[in-house]
């Protein structure tokens, strides 16, 4: 039976955005060898989750390499679970929806993996997957990783954007953003976790509000179509040095029109994100990234012109 490429609401935003692409093979319901290859290899999963209320939520599982496998094409196995203290964590629940990113920062290389989850059990848990597609290399700055064993310390929750949160958005070159499909909106719905990059600073803070500039990528409106229909969201940033993981759940509004974005060279568009509350993970990750180039697409992008 053939499963539909996206949602009402994606091609909607497509519509909104640089005109519907229609259905495409490169979005399967199951994984290709080269993906489940891929995933085998990675250090770190990056894990979208919707929590009791509905929410999006957003958060990192690391391990050796073969920590995430699968069993055959359509089941993904992940090796970890997050720690009590983690928002996350009691989203990963049997029936929830949920998505995953795999990114090799070193090659630049990411793919998505969404699903429900079939299993949960004492050493991970279990995705039945449907949709599995790739992502183009663009804004991503290379870095090579290494094992770092770290003393985690405990999570730390806040309100909006403290000042500690606030010091690491706006030195960050990479973000990761949860959302989910509102409900009823099809079989191509549910959670879904993707990438944004730039330059340091390319998001713009202000108060409890984050801007974000919306770069031409591969067209899909994975993430701004689900937001469509579904404001909420969560946000994960990594320090890539120390391991702190910082997550933010708010709701989000695209500019469409563009108004904000015309302060950011090469951005179409933009979106804002109100955040409402956060929590940071001190050495929640024991990896050490060192960084290397810059992703060349970023030439000709930004800075924000202006003040906050």
């Amino acid at each position: 039976m053939h499963a539909p490429s996206f949602h009402a609401d994606e091609i909607a935003a497509q519509r909104l955005g640089d005109g519907v692409i229609g259905d495409t093979p490169a979005i399967r319901t199951f994984m290709p060898e080269q993906h489940r290859t891929f995933f085998a290899g990675l250090p770190m999963l990056l894990v979208g989750a919707v929590d009791a209320d509905g929410w999006p939520i957003a958060t990192a599982l690391a391990g050796r390499p073969g920590f995430v496998s699968t069993p055959d094409p359509e089941t993904l196995r992940v090796a970890a679970l997050p720690p009590s203290d983690d928002p996350a964590a009691s989203a990963l629940r049997p029936g929830a929806e949920i998505g995953l990113l795999g990114l090799d920062f070193g090659t630049r290389r990411r793919n998505r993996a969404n699903g429900r989850i079939a299993a949960v059990d004492a050493g991970g848990f279990t995705v039945a997957v449907e949709q599995s597609f790739g992502n183009c290399p663009k804004y991503i700055r290379r870095r090579e990783a290494e094992a770092e064993p770290r003393a985690g310390g405990p999570a730390e929750s806040f309100r909006g954007v403290d000042a500690r949160a606030r010091a690491l958005i706006a030195s960050a070159d990479t973000l990761f953003v949860a959302t989910r499909a509102r409900d009823g909106v099809g079989p191509a719905g549910g959670a879904d976790i993707s990438h944004r990059g730039g330059s340091p600073g390319f998001v713009r803070v202000d108060g409890d509000v984050l801007t974000i500039p919306d770069l031409p990528g591969n067209r899909y409106f994975n993430t701004l179509g689900n937001l469509v229909g579904e404001p909420r969201a969560s946000l994960l940033l990594v320090d890539f040095e120390s391991g702190d993981l910082l997550t933010l759940q708010g709701e989000a509004e695209i500019d469409w029109d563009g108004r904000e974005a015309a302060g950011f060279a090469g951005a179409r568009r933009s979106w804002s994100f109100r955040a409402l509350r956060g929590w940071r993970r001190p050495a929640a990750l024991p990896l050490r990234w060192r960084p290397l180039d810059p992703s060349p697409f970023l030439a000709g992008t930004g800075p924000w012109a202006g003040p906050a």
